[in-house]
């Protein structure tokens, strides 16, 4: 495990030395030589509209003061406003279909990530998981002309899609979490960052940022054998206070980003380098607009909320329901 954020950045920015190890299906179904699409900017803008109209629809439960998981009614918003920034040709209808079908696949890879060892590969969990690819990638095939451009491959669409969702899902339903629990926090856009930072550096969906050394390599000082795993961890980041300005970094204190000097983000919860996430202003935006939304309302924990690191960390029965902020 490093420690420092100089040791990360060598780790992350060299991976002729420091391999990624795995794929998100554990299987070795996508080609790691294969860069995954990055969403442009005016893409991005235009997946922000559709999420911020995705959520209207999505958090009607909430409007009508009833109680929701907060991870079950961000699917829609996050999933179909993704699709529409990879895949900005695809009609509503098609969105729509590429969604649903990446849901699924992610609700068939959750045991496999799970799983304390890669099933194998005619278990129930493997052909289960497998079936739903495979539909994602017809899918995909379908509706989607490659034109000789590797990132635009169904494989590599597909894993994009289904990293791209699951992690701004997770993300957010934190945000309401720690909003539930931490009231009052100040109004106004000029808190949203912080909120969306803070959110970011206590429950970084992606925790851990494997690598595998290809040889010998120093690093900090010792001596790594070849197939070593090296690990970096955007939560222990988080918790450096060379990185993060003030006291008490295990609070929540959004007001720590704009208020004093520091760096958001110098804990690397998007990674860095070659393999740095390319949703990185996808996920923020549609973080943004969800902290632009939630903070001017009043939100209330319905029972206790587990952090759940079977699948990177996610709040379990994050059950939340809210009221106007002026009750």
């Amino acid at each position: 495990m490093v420690t420092t954020a100089e040791q990360a950045r060598e780790v992350l920015t060299n991976p002729r030395t420091f391999a990624p190890a795995s794929d998100v299906s554990r299987g070795g179904a996508v080609d790691a030589s294969a860069r995954a699409p990055r969403p442009s900017a005016s893409a991005v803008r235009v997946a922000t509209d559709v999420f911020a109209a995705e959520l209207i629809a999505a958090t009607e439960v909430w409007r009508r003061g009833g109680v929701a998981d907060a991870m079950q009614v961000l699917r829609l918003p996050v999933a179909r406003s993704t699709v529409r920034a990879l895949l900005p040709e695809a009609g509503p209808r098609v969105r729509d279909e590429l969604a649903d079908l990446t849901l699924a696949w992610i609700d068939a890879l959750g045991p496999v990530i799970a799983s304390s060892r890669p099933p194998g590969r005619w278990s129930r969990l493997r052909r289960r998981e497998s079936r739903a690819r495979l539909a994602v990638e017809g899918a995909l095939a379908a509706h989607v002309d490659p034109a000789g451009d590797p990132r635009r491959r169904p494989p590599v669409l597909a894993a994009s899609l289904a990293a791209g969702v699951q992690v701004p899902i997770a993300a957010g339903a934190w945000l309401l979490v720690l909003l539930a629990k931490h009231r009052p926090v100040a109004q106004g856009a000029e808190v949203v960052p912080g909120l969306v930072w803070e959110t970011l550096r206590l429950r970084p969906p992606t925790w851990i940022l494997p690598r595998v050394t290809t040889g010998e390599i120093d690093l900090g000082g010792e001596r790594l054998p070849a197939s070593a795993v090296v690990l970096v961890s955007p939560l222990l980041l988080g918790r450096d206070a060379s990185l993060v300005p003030g006291t008490d970094l295990d609070a929540f204190v959004p007001g720590r980003w704009t208020e004093q000097a520091g760096t958001p983000g110098s804990w690397l919860p998007f990674g860095v380098g070659p393999h740095a996430c390319p949703g990185r202003s996808l996920g923020l935006a549609q973080l943004t607009c969800l902290a632009t939304w939630a903070n001017a309302l009043r939100w209330i924990a319905e029972g206790d909320c587990a952090l759940d690191q079977s699948r990177g960390i996610f709040p379990r029965s994050a059950l939340l329901r809210c009221t106007d902020a002026r009750d």
